[in-house]
């Protein structure tokens, strides 16, 4: 049977002109904002087809690998309960169902809540209640996604976020937790941003033409929502908002944040007049977010002086009064904190790997100073992932969540007072996995310029020879400040369990080793993420990881601009490269203040209506840097319904790169026509798509055979 021919997208060339700079884009018309035009319809289905095509010969290896990932999977389970007032909440899964039921169950004891506090189950325990099941919600839908689900304060009420799209546009519904019937009419067109401001009020944010989150709203339970006041209004449309409660629920925050300025205003909620207050002003550079106890306002506020951030409290009544809690630091960076009635738990980094210090507050009403004593939780693995987890305000018991790239997602309750950790939940998995079979590494790798890059590794001892003959995927993001910590994906062992290794590169653009981690990895410094990740894998090479003819690359959204820009700088460096809903097309995006996102992100990649950003930016701009020479096999994918990285950049990337490279290796593209960004929305369905790219990774190293039994 004849191979089956990739498509030709048909060449329309438009000329772009900026700065007297001729820019010629054949394949422009791949871009239809309503996402209905016949012709682009029919590339994209094409495409799918295609790909459907070439991956026929290893669909039975793909399956395989499905059912391994699935087999890890304990389908039937719950998450850890948390007690909140007088009941436990939890998630329950069930086997063959893609999504979550949340449940309650009432608490039978008045006791303080305590590390050791179990919930009752069996016979003789109080009733479990589900309040929403996403499984019949979902139905009839290709797509279902809750983004908020939020308990009113005297736990009559539900108000959650529905998305049945993938565009990230939400409707809001209340609920009666007992009953589930509907409370008042749905909230439309808006985020996943909502919060309670007592048991009859909501607030909301709204967006605008291009989904910035620009309108925060209030809405009174019964009321029509065209009626709905608006509290504030970001024009600025370099800024978007956002809403977060204080622990104490005392508070709401409305942060206006861009990419390196945000100012906090405050909503009183137990005063009638629900109006906004000024927390911390708007000053370009100066960034803040803040929370709230006893008579203090407590803020992390970040600026080009203090770029890892300092703490600092004032006093509710005289707002510009500060005091330093915790002072800036060169080497630690304050990345989060959560606020009880007698203690403080401050995330940072430091060295590139989190830490939780836990320090003991002065009695409310007593003067602060700065914090004194802290003591830290102890971590067990080299390389690790702990991030915070809701905790109760009235309590000491703080919960996090911690794993490894060996070490499940486990759920711990912390004792402020004595020190004491308690396991409250690890994921089983099952599927025979054993963790002590695997080891976690730290490395570090050399930037061209001294910079020590670290890297997370993972291998199983018995498969590997570390001789330099291994399969290696090396993965990197590097933007937006993010960190990629090398937390426990089950997904994965299906390739270490066939002898990979497993890398993690954290490159500048990412804030692994501080703010200005990701401050030499951005605007006019972008190029540095690139020539980070090229040169860990370098140093992988050298090291005796892997070589040339066994690394395999790949990265997600801004880490799929990552693989666009090292793929056109050293093809030669990889055999096969996988590039998620990629960021390619960079320069024309960001020429375009109409598409969404554009506006917002200028502080982070640069303006290229400037003429120092367009021509910095169309030097590594994947599309634009497409060149006439081999590169290996790739893999790109896509969400039409995608508002963050348009479904045409990636289908441009690929018909630039099938008209010019000069090889025989895949290109492959899949578009999923009912998703978006975060591609499908079921537990199981996403599972579909690492065994699909895990079979395109085999058949790329020729591997299918060889190891598809193990």
């Amino acid at each position: 049977m004849a191979a089956a021919a990739p498509p030709v997208a048909k060449k329309v060339p438009r000329q772009l002109v900026e700065h007297g700079d001729v820019r010629v884009d054949n394949y422009y018309w791949l871009r239809d904002d309503s996402r209905s035009d016949p012709d682009v319809l029919a590339h994209l289905r094409a495409e799918n087809d295609y790909t459907a095509a070439v991956m026929s010969d290893v669909k039975q290896l793909e399956d395989e690998i499905y059912a391994e990932i699935r087999g890890r999977i304990k389908e039937d389970d719950i998450d850890a309960p948390l007690r909140k007032g007088r009941y436990y909440y939890y998630e329950r899964t069930l086997t063959g169902k893609e999504y979550v039921q949340h449940c309650r169950r009432p608490v039978s004891t008045d006791a303080p809540i305590t590390v050791h506090d179990v919930m009752p189950t069996g016979p003789d325990a109080p009733d479990e209640h589900i309040i929403l099941d996403e499984n019949v919600k979902a139905e009839g839908h290709d797509y279902y996604s809750i983004g908020a689900f939020k308990v009113s304060p005297n736990n009559k009420l539900v108000a959650y976020a529905e998305d049945t799209k993938g565009d990230e546009i939400y409707t809001v519904y209340v609920i009666d937790t007992e009953s589930g019937e509907y409370v008042g009419q749905p909230l439309k067109g808006i985020t996943s941003d909502i919060e309670w401001a007592g048991d009859d009020h909501l607030v909301y944010i709204t967006m605008d033409s291009i989904l910035r989150p620009d309108k925060v709203r209030l809405h009174k339970l019964g009321s029509d929502q065209s009626s709905d006041a608006c509290l504030y209004h970001e024009k600025d449309d370099t800024f978007s908002l956002g809403l977060q409660a204080s622990e104490s629920k005392r508070y709401l925050f409305v942060e206006s944040g861009s990419k390196n300025t945000s100012f906090i205003f405050y909503l009183d909620i137990p005063k009638q007049n629900k109006e906004l207050a000024v927390l911390t002003p708007r000053v370009y550079g100066i960034d803040t977010t803040a929370s709230h106890r006893g008579n203090h306002f407590f803020i992390k506020r970040r600026s080009d002086e203090f770029y890892n951030s300092e703490l600092v409290a004032c006093p509710l009544d005289n707002v510009a009064e500060t005091t330093i809690l915790l002072p800036h630091r060169e080497s630690v960076k304050i990345q989060d904190f959560q606020l009880f009635d007698n203690h403080i738990a401050v995330y940072e980094r430091e060295n590139g790997l989190p830490k939780v210090i836990v320090y003991r507050l002065p009695a409310i009403g007593e003067s602060i100073g700065q914090l004194q004593g802290g003591r830290a939780i102890d971590f067990i693995d080299p390389t690790y992932a702990v991030d915070p987890e809701e905790s109760q305000f009235h309590s000491s018991v703080l919960r996090f969540h911690y794993s490894s790239m060996r070490t499940p997602p486990s759920v711990y309750d912390y004792d402020m007072d004595s020190g004491v950790s308690v396991l409250k939940k690890i994921h089983t998995i099952l599927g025979g996995f054993n963790a002590s079979n695997y080891v976690t590494e730290r490395k570090w790798a050399a930037a061209a310029d001294g910079t020590q890059v670290p890297m997370s590794i993972l291998y199983r001892n018995d498969l590997v020879k570390l001789d330099g003959s291994d399969p290696m995927l090396l993965y990197g993001y590097g933007s937006y400040e993010i960190c990629i910590d090398p937390s426990f994906r089950g997904s994965r062992f299906s390739l270490v369990d066939r002898g990979f290794i497993y890398v993690i590169a954290h490159i500048r653009g990412g804030g692994e080793m501080g703010r200005k981690w990701y401050e030499d990895g951005k605007l006019l410094k972008k190029k540095n993420t690139f020539t980070d990740f090229i040169d860990c894998a370098e140093h992988l090479i050298k090291s005796k990881y892997c070589s040339r003819e066994k690394l395999c690359i790949n990265g997600r959204s801004a880490g799929g601009l990552l693989m666009g820009a090292v793929l056109n700088m050293r093809p030669d460096l990889f055999r096969a490269a996988v590039a998620g809903v990629p960021f390619v097309d960079v320069v024309t995006t960001m020429l375009d203040p109409t598409i969404p996102l554009t506006t917002a992100e200028w502080e982070e990649w640069g303006d290229p209506r400037k003429e120092e950003f367009y021509y910095y930016m169309k030097s590594y701009s994947p599309v634009d840097n497409v060149m006439a020479q081999e590169y290996p096999n790739i893999l790109v994918t896509a969400g039409l319904n995608d508002p963050r990285v348009m479904y045409s950049e990636p289908a441009k990337y690929v018909a630039k790169l099938r008209e010019l490279k000069r090889d025989d290796n895949l290109v492959l593209f899949k578009c999923e026509l009912g998703a978006g960004h975060f591609s499908k929305s079921g537990r199981f369905e996403k599972l579909q798509e690492d065994a699909f790219t895990y079979a395109f990774i085999l058949k790329a190293l020729g591997m299918t055979r060889k190891l598809a039994s193990l």
